[in-house]
């Protein structure tokens, strides 16, 4: 799509949100209840595009990409009366009579970036709370997953109209024609880098911004913890869609004396899970391309590698990979990995570990494995991070009940739920003055006022 036909079509949003189409309640459900229906009846399409761009089975599409979306969904039309409506606050005696109350309204026009590793999930299940809060919305779907991303273009078309929903698809062209155009907010899901490019394009219209980016998200495991259970949840969530997550735990935290036990039990996960031979698994999945394929295998330490490290590059598949004897100047701990690589650091007292995770930048997820709920608490409140689980990993952004983002490092804003609603709402503060009475303190000349009775009313 070129730049004015880009130009022509926020217009064309614009006009159609400021019709006033988008606000009633039965309207935004309908199109909800459109966007459910046509997800059950294509759930096939879109798990065969999802296997040809990931290489995800058909169980796990839809446990973390069409599930994930239908249960938003599915929310959103339980709750929206709820979260549409006004809600009363307490009025000043000063105000007096009066009625005050906060009133959730659509932002307008809004734009969502999504990226490649959940490429549908992260697409619509956003475009969900954004259609549920009465908005207009382009959906910029990532040009490294271009299956998934016909699939999305195919849904949205069948849906909605394209002054309602449309997509744009394509690479930098298109994101930089996007970004020039003013919409009334930007949701961003993807690298920290691209995310910095995304807030400075808004800065030039003062656009608000929810960026979800990621991070070093770390794993603690205490010498306390349940460290069987601890390894299963661990290779569970690191590689989930071959580590290409950005919650996923992005290195391991563990103390000294336990570290030769918990690496024996992840290898044993590993191939619990994956089977001994996991290149083989046809449930395994795959890298997204070639690009990131070769920036992983230079992640590896070849020389501390303790289970797997294998590739195969005609199918841009790493084995689930686990590095021992790491330190925080380690290659893998330079960047985030985004892949089967998990390295594996240490510490002796759990005094160090704290010291050290409060001065790291705020990862997207922090995760901590211990028998001690008060040792959990302590690191909960002192280490900053978006969201986390205590004796699981990713999981805590599997519900609609808790928003879900970062902050710092890792992003700003959230969404999920009631949270998303809030995002692409706006809350006016609204005073409804009552007519029958007028109270005349407020006017001059004020020299006649008693300063008690001021006082008094502004208690």
């Amino acid at each position: 799509m070129t730049e004015s036909e880009i130009k022509e079509l926020v217009a064309k949003q614009r006009d159609y949100f400021c019709s006033g189409k988008t606000l009633p309640l039965k309207f935004r459900k309908i199109q909800l209840k459109k966007l459910y229906s046509w997800i059950k009846e294509n759930q096939e399409e879109i798990h065969s595009a999802l296997k040809t761009d990931l290489g995800k089975s058909g169980f796990e599409a839809f446990m973390c990409e069409t599930g994930l979306v239908l249960s938003e969904i599915s929310y959103m039309l339980k709750k929206l009366k709820k979260f549409a409506s006004c809600h009363r606050v307490k009025t000043p005696l000063a105000q007096f009579h009066s009625k005050s109350y906060k009133k959730p309204s659509p932002k307008g026009t809004v734009l969502i970036m999504s990226p490649w590793n959940y490429p549908f999930m992260l697409s619509i299940e956003p475009l969900v709370d954004c259609l549920a809060a009465g908005n207009t919305a382009i959906v910029k779907p990532s040009a490294y997953s271009p299956a998934t991303g016909e699939v999305v273009e195919k849904l949205i078309s069948e849906c909605f109209p394209p002054e309602y929903v449309s997509t744009v698809k394509g690479g930098r062209a298109e994101n930089t024609s996007l970004l020039k155009e003013k919409f009334d907010h930007i949701f961003f899901t993807g690298s920290q880098a691209v995310g910095k490019e995304v807030m400075k394009a808004a800065g030039e219209n003062l656009t608000p911004v929810t960026l979800e980016l990621g991070g070093k998200s770390p794993c603690l495991v205490l010498k306390d913890a349940n460290l069987s259970l601890a390894a299963r949840r661990i290779v569970f969530g690191k590689f989930l869609n071959c580590g290409q997550t950005c919650v996923t735990p992005d290195f391991i935290y563990c103390q000294e004396e336990i570290k030769a036990a918990l690496l024996e039990k992840i290898k044993e996960e590993i191939i619990r899970q994956f089977g001994k031979e996991p290149l083989n698994n046809p449930d395994y999945g795959k890298i997204i391309n070639q690009k990131h394929f070769i920036r992983l295998l230079g992640l590896i330490d070849r020389e501390n590698i303790f289970t797997g490290g294998r590739a195969k590059e005609e199918t841009l598949q790493i084995e689930p990979t686990v590095l021992d004897n790491q330190d925080f100047d380690s290659p893998a701990m330079k960047e985030e990995i985004f892949g089967p690589i998990l390295p594996v650091l240490t510490f002796k007292e759990e005094e160090d570990a704290l010291k050290k995770l409060i001065k790291l930048p705020h990862p997207l997820a922090f995760y901590i494995f211990t028998g001690k709920r008060n040792k959990a608490e302590k690191f909960l409140s002192r280490v900053g991070f978006g969201g986390g689980c205590i004796n699981d990993t990713v999981i805590h952004i599997a519900t609609s009940e808790m928003g879900f983002g970062g902050f710092g490092e890792s992003g700003m804003g959230a969404y999920h739920g009631k949270e998303g609603f809030l995002t692409f709402s706006h809350l006016k503060s609204i005073v409804d003055k009552k007519t029958w009475i007028d109270l005349p303190m407020r006017y001059q000349p004020y020299k006649k006022l008693n300063g008690k009775i001021v006082r008094f009313f502004l208690k």
